[in-house]
């Protein structure tokens, strides 16, 4: 029997082109995917890919099958759509993925969603922003909560055809997190970030995009920190804040849980870099009201946790995108 997963790296193949472009948008690496499309030939009996080229390139059998992928997983989903539908009420079991700072922020309202639908259950993982999108484009999970540093994943989604639909949840700013007793965490001084700078400052490591955001806004105020200490994890990072050994700029979501033990102050104005944080769905799956019902949540969810700057859902409908599947703003 053909795999439905590896239906959907044929597809996705078909659609890029090469092994590494597929890989790329998958969140894959480049070998992975190879296998994968090696075990489908197996499967089907026959070459799919001839990688005798100087790329690999799909057979007049993988074309064929290709084609057939794309009918059949749209079938698959419009079943699964069309059944749920069907319900009077929303059930079944709906996989979620989220990062960290996320899933303790959202996770409340996703409970409470669950005890207003009691035949529904949720699965709710932590894991990073890219590999959410890829379990959410390759159909490992329903809805992943993502964050982009970028400002660019609706355009980039967009720009992926119509197999995702993505809704802006809040605008997450950086803020300065200083121990309690810091004498800049008095909320009655301004926040000068130039007498901080021989501080002990925290932050990510090297090349994550928080520290790269943490790097370009102190460099933008000529704040260079003499010693960087360097730690994995932004809630590990607030716990050390919260210990005296060290200050830190975070995004707020991932200092909420811990406001009683250091002190948040606001950036200058004009020093107001953010985060954006998604919910993405498969285009055809936000149909389902059990589906529906988690993206309702996580936008209600939103609207009560600041800084937030709504918007709606964007997705390759256009900037626009579908109605909301709680019944529209």
């Amino acid at each position: 029997m053909l795999d439905l997963h590896r239906l959907r790296l044929l597809r996705e193949f078909a659609a890029r082109g090469s092994i590494a472009r597929t890989a790329a948008v998958l969140g894959y690496t480049p070998s992975a995917v190879s296998q994968q499309l090696a075990a489908l030939e197996r499967e089907a009996g026959t070459a799919l890919l001839d990688r005798s080229a100087r790329r690999a390139e799909l057979t007049d059998a993988g074309r064929r099958l290709a084609g057939h992928a794309e009918r059949i997983l749209a079938m698959v989903e419009e079943a699964e759509t069309d059944l749920s539908t069907q319900a009077q009420e929303p059930a079944g079991r709906v996989m979620a993925t989220a990062f960290p700072s996320a899933a303790v922020a959202f996770a409340p309202a996703l409970a409470r969603s669950l005890r207003t639908h009691p035949r529904l259950t949720l699965v709710l993982r932590q894991t990073p922003a890219r590999e959410g999108l890829r379990q959410v484009r390759s159909g490992e999970v329903d809805v992943a909560i993502v964050d982009d540093w970028t400002s660019r994943l609706a355009e980039e989604i967009e720009l992926g055809g119509s197999i995702l639909t993505c809704y802006h949840l809040i605008r997450d700013q950086l803020v300065l997190v200083l121990p309690r007793a810091h004498p800049a965490a008095d909320p009655g001084e301004p926040v000068d970030l130039r007498a901080l700078r021989h501080e002990p400052w925290l932050a990510a490591p090297a090349g994550e995009p928080s520290r790269q955001a943490v790097d370009r806004l102190l460099a933008a105020v000529g704040v260079v920190p003499p010693v960087l200490s360097e730690f994995e994890g932004m809630s590990t990072i607030t716990s050390l804040v919260a210990r005296g050994i060290g200050i830190a700029i975070l995004p707020r979501l991932a200092v909420a849980a811990a406001e009683r033990r250091v002190a948040i102050r606001d950036l200058p104005h004009g020093l107001d870099l953010a985060r954006d944080i998604h919910a993405v769905a498969r285009t055809a799956s936000v149909r389902r009201p059990s589906v529906a019902v988690i993206v309702t949540a996580l936008r209600a969810a939103a609207k009560a946790l600041p800084p937030q700057e709504a918007r709606g859902p964007q997705g390759a409908q256009g900037a626009q995108g579908p109605k909301d599947p709680g019944g529209g703003e």
